[in-house]
């Protein structure tokens, strides 16, 4: 497979587009700004889904489906919400189509216009409170625990797969609580979960805080974040927990008794994480050789390729191969022996490189007389030979090894990209030179954060949860301030 497109270092941009299309992920649709997502991408996500789902039901939380319409009047009774989302909205208007008398083709019937234009959700959290209205009368329907597997439309000029689509898929959780400390609580162990997952699945380090306010969720009191560096030093926001306090339930009139027999708005949350992961994971692993995967998200785990020049070379190859085969499948690992006759070796060798295949086992004649299987590694692109005897948990070890290892490269980078900074002139050489987290002083305001972004494309990824109380001055206006936060250019 030949791997004809730019490197990292000469072109960012087209390496990524370029490999989410040449290693089979996705590609552009008919439809301006909306991509395909095909099988070996759609495979990742699959098991981003799997694991996701998984722990969301471990802290009590439960899978429902909302509808893809929502009425236009809804988003009217938020307004910090419609104002957010405003600009990206799809609306429909009409409910037919008919041949045109003059000739012209499928024209829109104007005598099936809908009496109220409905949005295509861009989120959900309208349509979700008009119906928890119904659901919640009592403390007794409280807290309310529920995620939504769904695509949503967020009307973007400029794309890019995975990234930024019109169109992407994503969880959606909504939550409903007695008080505002178990929503806080809520949105807290979500931001956790998504931690977990980014550190333990994807191998992607990440940064834990809240959002500033210009940044912050439309219709939020406090959005919580999780931010990774990507190799070409921008920040990839990775997960967003929302503390929402009373406001959509306020705005969709949803009370419940409590236990003094008064009534009470209750208190809500939302958090979601979309398919853009999938394109962090390639941004924070892949390398110019094509992708790299982390074991536990690789649609393949392992594969078998055997080397042989005659049939009945083959025919004892398949046989040991079938085996390991077999005992690798026993202990959970996703394995493809491929036999096929049509490709040499050393193409599928390329191939599974480039598809980032974590581990390749090939087999030859030699290595059936002497009981061993040469063993590749995507990671590092180091080869060795392992004796076949217990080869399934040496395998096991080995996956477990190269997702360690994808980890602590990943947060080698974004150490070594992180840089301190206490003037103005530093953060301006190190947005344009260097790029990477920038750790800096500012003063609180959005009036400073505002004009940083304007003159340098930089915001606010994250204040950190654990940011240390450091006095010292902003690096824009001089004002004083307590802590750092971390500044970055993002996607």
């Amino acid at each position: 497979m030949a791997k004809d497109f730019p490197s990292r270092a000469e072109n960012y941009a087209q390496w990524y587009n370029d490999l989410v299309i040449k290693a089979d992920l996705a590609e552009n649709s008919a439809v301006r700004g909306c991509m395909v997502i095909k099988p070996y991408g759609y495979a990742i996500w699959e098991k981003m889904q799997a694991a996701l789902d998984d722990m969301f039901k471990k802290t009590g939380h439960v899978n429902a489906y909302f509808p893809l319409f929502i009425p236009k009047s809804f988003f009217s009774r938020e307004a910090s919400h419609v104002e957010g989302f405003a600009k990206e909205c799809a609306v429909v208007t009409h409910y037919r189509l008919k041949n045109d008398p003059e000739g012209k083709g499928i024209v829109v019937d104007e005598e099936a216009k809908l009496e109220e234009e409905l949005i295509i959700r861009p989120t959900s959290e309208t349509i979700i409170w008009d119906t928890y209205r119904n659901w919640i009368q009592s403390y007794r329907d409280l807290p309310l625990l529920i995620n939504q597997w769904a695509n949503v439309v967020r009307w973007e000029m400029r794309t890019r797969l995975f990234l930024r689509t019109a169109e992407f898929l994503w969880q959606e959780g909504h939550t409903a609580h007695a008080t505002k400390e178990e929503a806080i609580e809520e949105t807290e162990r979500m931001l956790d979960v998504y931690s977990d997952f980014a550190e333990n699945w994807m191998a992607l380090p990440v940064l834990k805080g809240f959002k500033s306010p210009n940044e912050r969720f439309a219709g939020a009191l406090e959005t919580y974040c999780i931010e990774a560096l990507m190799q070409d030093g921008k920040a990839l926001q990775a997960g967003t927990s929302h503390f929402l306090g009373q406001n959509f339930a306020k705005a969709f009139d949803v009370k419940f008794l409590n236990q003094s027999n008064q009534l009470e708005y209750v208190w809500a949350t939302s958090w979601g994480v979309s398919t853009r992961l999938i394109g962090g994971l390639i941004m924070a692993h892949s390398d110019d050789n094509g992708l790299v995967l982390p074991p536990k998200l690789a649609p393949l785990q392992v594969v078998i390729v055997p080397i042989y020049k005659l049939p009945e070379q083959l025919a004892a190859i398949t046989e040991k191969a079938v085996q390991i085969k077999n005992a690798l499948e026993e202990k959970g690992i996703s394995v493809k022996y491929d036999d096929r006759d049509t490709f040499k070796p050393g193409w599928k060798f390329n191939e599974y490189e480039f598809k980032g295949v974590p581990v390749r086992l090939a087999i030859g004649p030699r290595d059936l007389e002497n009981g061993t299987v040469e063993v590749a590694r995507r990671d590092t692109l180091e080869k060795a030979v392992f004796q076949i005897t217990d080869i399934e948990n040496k395998v096991i070890n080995l996956l477990d090894k190269i997702q360690k290892n994808l980890f602590q490269k990943a947060y080698a980078f974004r150490e070594n990209n992180t840089h301190q900074v206490d003037s103005w002139e530093e953060f301006c050489d190190v947005i344009e030179n260097k790029a990477g987290f920038i750790s800096a002083h500012w003063d609180g305001t959005p009036e400073t954060e505002q004009k940083i972004k304007e003159e340098t494309k930089a915001t606010i990824r994250v204040i950190p949860l654990d940011a240390k109380t450091e006095h010292g001055k902003c690096v824009y206006s001089g004002k004083p301030s307590t802590k750092r936060v971390i500044f970055a250019r993002a996607y």
